[in-house]
C-alpha cells in the first residue's frame, strides 16, 4: 500500500471520527478511483474541482431566489440595512481570505492534513461547523501574513 493510500484511509478515518461527511465521502472516493485504476481522473479533479463544487454551492445558494423563497424586497433590503451591508464587507472578506488560501494550498499541497486536523479539533472542542478547507487555509494564510510583519 502506497503513502497517498494510507493517507487517504487515514483521512476517512478522522471523517468519521469528526462526523464529517465530506472528508469521508471524499477520502472514499478518491481510494476508489486509486484501487479501480481509474486515477488518470486525478489530474481533471485537481485543476477542475474547485470549479465543480463552486458551482454546486452557489447553485444551492441562488435556489431560494430561483423559487422565490426570496422576494426582491428582501434582495434590496440587504443592500440597504446594517446588516445587509455588513454581509456584503463580510462575504468580500471571506472571498478575499479563500483566495489566499487556494494559494496557500497550491503553494504547499501538505498543508492540508493539518487544515483538516485543525478543523476536527474546532468540530470535537468548540462545537465548530467545517465548511471546508478553503476557508480554513484562508485564515492560515491570514495568520502567516500577520506573522510576517514580526519576522
Amino acid at each position: 500500500m502506497q503513502s497517498g493510500e494510507i493517507t487517504m484511509i487515514i483521512l476517512l478515518l478522522v471523517g468519521l471520527a469528526a462526523r464529517s461527511n465530506l472528508i469521508s465521502t471524499c477520502a472514499c472516493i478518491l481510494l476508489v478511483l486509486q484501487f479501480t485504476k481509474l486515477d488518470f481522473l486525478f489530474p481533471y479533479l485537481e485543476t477542475h474541482g474547485l470549479e465543480l463544487g463552486l458551482l454546486f454551492l452557489l447553485l444551492s445558494i441562488l435556489v431560494p431566489i430561483a423559487t422565490n423563497r426570496i422576494s426582491n424586497r428582501e434582495l434590496l433590503y440587504n443592500f440597504t440595512s446594517l446588516p445587509g451591508i455588513l454581509a456584503i464587507i463580510g462575504g468580500a472578506l471571506a472571498t478575499h481570505l479563500n483566495s489566499e488560501g487556494l494559494k496557500l494550498m497550491q503553494i504547499e499541497p501538505s498543508i492540508i492534513f493539518g487544515l483538516i486536523i485543525g478543523s476536527v479539533i474546532g468540530i470535537f472542542f468548540f462545537n465548530g461547523q467545517p465548511v471546508g478547507p478553503l476557508m480554513a487555509a484562508g485564515v492560515a494564510a491570514l495568520f502567516f501574513e500577520v506573522l510576517s510583519w514580526f519576522t
